[in-house]
């Protein structure tokens, strides 16, 4: 049988790991480039032609002579899927390993893992940190596979992807194989990856397994935001339910999770009001099967054939809905876009009802015309239907635009523009582009570069070395680079900084100006408590400063939570000078310092506060590296507190391993603030707090894995006569476990000495001197950086006689 998997794959032990009996049509084309030949591929396919299939095939070749794959997924939520599926090569005795945050990174597993998943921007971070221990396992790559390539056009994304590849090329020179929804300018992609004509696809239309008609439906645009969801909404039960009443199945689109619950609410009863046929009600055994379901809004959806579909569901529920929906059972699906980029789950009828999207970064943004297009290339089921529908409801202005996308399609073009100071930058941080003749040689190596040369006119292929070379010229002004006066060209402290935390190089200013005591005034810190012992640095300096950030410059404020906003900053003259965008960041992240969120705020809180704690630590870093340990301290106490959600006395706390902000509140109200504390109280005391004694022997004993640096005065003197000096040694002692840390001597308020270290026990000399003064106070601060706990001080008097 021509194309039989057990056929092509006859001597190999991979046979085995297809579920199916035959590669189509699509497939067996690709078949000689991917499994005879080790040059780049390209392959543009409809949606649901079984673009994976060609992935694994890859992937198989790879292994099958020793080499590491690496499969770059589109969103995070893939990656684990992967993982999942992937058991197949498990089962053979290959190792699969999912590289996800910094934090979870196993860099043994990755090093010897034979498959590798990430998301565009991990690949982006392990090639930035290629020549660290932990990341270097990167190089060792020999094949990588990039799923949804035309996630080049995606925004901000695009340029990650782009620039991860190009990098990783020049690393270690894998394979590519790039796998794409069909896109008009495959030859550009393939031209970017030095992919030979032989082995560049461009599967058309005809290679669809069902036909598709896509069309675009208008409805009346009105004056209130929240009826009009409703009228798109109608409008696509209106194309849904013809389809329905056939038994057929539609999926429909919205803007948000919360979307899809209540649209999957009102579709119920409007269904039932219309008397469409829904088979989920009569069935009995799915009625007791719909029990499982954690959710319970979900599980009484689910028995009238309606569900929703979202990231925040569990895992269990969302595993349920799919294989339901796949079995029939679920008859109408609403799914907010990561559906369309993520599991193959195609309907007879998909239907766009939202074409924007409140984003809490960007306020009111269009769809992209990528989403769009993918979400369409969900319509038809392969073996049930003939004919997929698809449509877009939006507003008539909008019309001409979404029907000359479905009929045109779009080219993939290249967004490195938008971000190519970031980018050059990092290049230079990392130290492969070393002068002024690399600049323009990475330049070639973008798809950039190429699509400039495809669109002359369009890109100003002309002037683009001129306006890289501004760009150059931008960083050195802005004191990212240095230029040399033989054109080598290195980072600054600043640039590599910006480049290590992914930091838009406006942000990477500010954090810099932060670091800098003549520029800490601007941002309007208000030399509260802490600020004098953090030297100029407030909690309320450092929340201003990340609230400002260029990542959040696009924010918005929507009427109704702007009381809520003034409320929390004290006024609505407060922090002005951040916008309303940049006041509403300031809001949330003030609030979760008390545990807090108003109501109004709630929707967009968490992914505020999550984009923040990664700037805190960004900004920790910065002040770490330029102004000192006891600046970095307070920034991570602020940061703590904005992750927990707890009180400044409390939050050293959370330094202990299994406090969270329960406990560590608990155990505030009962005057025990510190790790320290903590120690000295025993079993006993933390019981008295309100512990469990389980508990409390745990927290004991983590606490004692925190440093518990003490001070050792030696034959420091307590009188001096005036006039005279004498030199003395303090050593510093950490009777805990590691821990970097900060040792600053001071009298009367000026710095004598000072050292970071890594504590064991550190010595400093001291001089004392008899001067015209009564006393001299000397004070010892021992500050951890990397760790939520108020510096350790110690202090002595002597008298000068």
């Amino acid at each position: 049988m021509a194309g039989a998997v057990a056929d092509v794959l006859s001597d190999s032990e991979f046979a085995t790991i297809f579920p199916f009996e035959r590669f189509n049509r699509m497939q067996r084309e690709a078949l000689p480039a991917l499994t005879e030949s080790d040059a780049n591929v390209v392959a543009s396919a409809p949606t649901a032609s079984g673009k994976t299939v060609l992935a694994e095939l890859a992937i198989c070749r790879t292994l099958d002579v020793g080499g590491t794959a690496l499969f770059v997924a589109p969103l995070r939520a893939l990656t684990n899927e992967k993982e999942a599926e992937w058991d197949r090569f498990e089962s053979l005795g290959y190792s699969v390993y999912v590289v996800t945050g910094e934090r979870d990174l196993n860099s043994r597993r990755a090093e010897r893992a034979d498959v590798l998943v990430m998301t565009p921007e991990k690949v982006d971070s392990a090639t930035r940190k290629h020549d660290s221990p932990k990341y270097d396992f990167v190089t060792d790559v020999t094949c990588c596979v990039i799923d949804e390539v035309h996630l080049l056009d995606a925004d901000r994304r695009g340029s990650v992807l782009e620039v991860a590849v190009s990098r990783l090329r020049r690393l270690c020179d894998p394979r590519i194989v790039a796998l794409s929804a069909t896109m008009q300018n495959v030859r550009d992609v393939a031209e970017w990856l030095d992919c030979p004509p032989e082995s560049t696809f461009d599967f058309g239309d005809d290679y669809r397994p069902v036909d598709l008609h896509a069309d675009v439906k208008t409805y009346t645009h009105g004056e209130n935001a929240f009826a009009d969801k409703y009228r798109r909404l109608y409008r696509a039960l209106d194309l849904a339910e013809v389809h329905l009443r056939e038994e057929g199945q539609a999926l429909v689109f919205v803007s948000s999770r919360q979307d899809t619950v209540r649209a999957a609410e009102k579709a119920r009863d409007e269904l039932a009001a219309r008397d469409v046929p829904m088979s989920a009600r009569g069935d009995g055994d799915f009625q007791e099967r719909a029990g499982e379901l954690e959710n319970d809004t979900l599980r009484r959806s689910v028995s009238d054939g309606v569900a929703f579909h979202h990231a925040g569901l569990s895992k269990h529920d969302k595993d349920r809905i799919e294989a339901w929906f796949r079995e029939g059972h679920i008859e109408l699906l609403f799914s907010t876009s990561t559906l369309a980029w993520g599991v193959n789950l195609p309907a007879r009828c998909v239907v766009i009802r939202d074409t924007k999207l409140h984003d809490p970064l960007e306020g009111e943004v269009d769809m992209s015309p990528l989403d769009v297009l993918q979400m369409f290339g969900r319509a038809g089921r392969p073996g049930y239907d003939d004919v997929g529908y698809a449509w877009v409801v939006c507003d008539g202005s909008e019309a001409d635009k979404y029907r000359t996308l479905l009929r045109e399609g779009k080219p993939i073009e290249s967004r490195l523009a938008e971000d190519l100071d970031s980018h050059l930058n990092a290049e230079i941080a990392m130290g492969t582009i070393r002068d002024l003749e690399d600049v323009m040689d990475w330049l070639e190596t973008t798809f950039y570069y190429v699509r400039a040369g495809s669109e002359p006119a369009k890109y100003g292929f002309a002037d683009l070395r001129e306006r890289v070379r501004e760009t150059l010229d931008g960083l050195v002004e802005g004191g990212f680079v240095s230029l040399d006066e033989d054109l080598s060209v290195s980072g600054t402290p600043i640039g590599r900084l910006a480049s290590a935390y992914y930091l838009r190089l406006e942000t990477a200013s500010r954090f810099a100006d932060l670091a800098d005591p003549a520029d800490r005034d601007e941002e309007g810190g208000d030399g509260g408590k802490g600020a004098d012992e953090n030297r100029g640095i407030d909690p309320e300096a450092i929340l201003r400063a990340v609230a400002g950030a260029a990542e959040f410059e696009s924010a918005s404020a929507r009427q109704a939570e702007r009381d809520a906003i003034n409320a929390v900053l004290g006024g609505p003259d407060v922090a002005v000078e951040l916008g309303a965008g940049g006041r509403k960041v300031l809001a949330v992240l003030k609030a979760g310092t008390l545990g807090s969120t108003p109501s109004e705020l709630r929707s967009d809180a968490w992914i505020i506060r999550q984009n923040a704690l990664r700037l805190l630590g960004a900004l920790r870093a910065f002040l770490a590296r330029l102004a000192g340990p006891e600046e970095a301290n307070c920034v991570r106490r602020t940061e703590a507190r904005v992750e927990h959600g707890v009180s400044a006395d409390a939050v050293g706390l959370t330094a202990i391993p299994g406090v969270g902000p329960g406990r560590a509140s608990k155990l505030a109200a009962a005057e025990i603030t510190t790790p320290a504390e903590a120690r000295a109280a025993g079993t006993e005391g933390l019981v008295a707090a309100g512990l469990g004694e389980g508990v409390a022997d745990a927290v004991l004993e983590n606490a004692r894995e925190l440093p518990a640096p003490a001070v050792d005065w030696g034959a420091f003197p307590g009188r001096i006569a005036a006039g005279e000096n004498e030199l003395c040694e303090i050593t510093v002692h950490n009777e805990g476990g590691d821990a970097r840390g900060g040792v600053r001597v001071t009298v009367n308020g000026i710095e004598m000495s000072q050292t970071t270290t890594y504590l064991g026990e550190t010595t400093l000399p001291v001089g004392v001197f008899g001067g015209d003064i009564d006393e001299l106070e000397f004070a010892v601060r021992v500050t951890f950086p990397d760790l939520p706990i108020r510096p350790v001080v110690e202090t002595r008097t002597v008298v000068v006689e």
